[in-house]
């Protein structure tokens, strides 16, 4: 597979409308605007999914809709270990870390 290609058949138009709109839902404007949030690459800002693909990220952003959590964040795949290491510890844990380095540290 050549750089920038999708690996199977391409997303049909339903699934990319859909896909749309479900962005639109979550606050994007167009793919491009989603791009960072969502994980996108580069061929995806251009509306360009497998079949596949546009079905995964319809999943993640149905679930995330269902379940009432941000649907722009990026797959955990594609987070840094350090982000999911943060995600992991449990919050007081984090408060404590924070005061001892000097941070104020407050309940929302």
């Amino acid at each position: 597979m050549a750089f920038g290609q999708q690996s199977g058949p391409p997303a049909s138009a339903r699934q990319v409308r859909e896909l749309l709109d479900l962005l639109k839902e979550a606050g994007h404007s167009d793919f491009r605007n989603a791009r960072g949030p969502m994980g996108f690459t580069q061929r995806q800002a251009g509306g360009k999914f497998s079949r596949d693909e546009a079905a995964e990220y319809i999943d993640q952003l149905l679930e995330a809709e269902s379940s009432g959590s941000g649907a722009s964040a990026a797959p955990m795949w594609r987070q840094g270990a350090p982000d999911q290491t943060l995600r992991s510890l449990p919050s007081e844990q984090l408060a404590d870390e924070l005061r001892r380095r000097g941070w104020t540290a407050i309940e929302p």
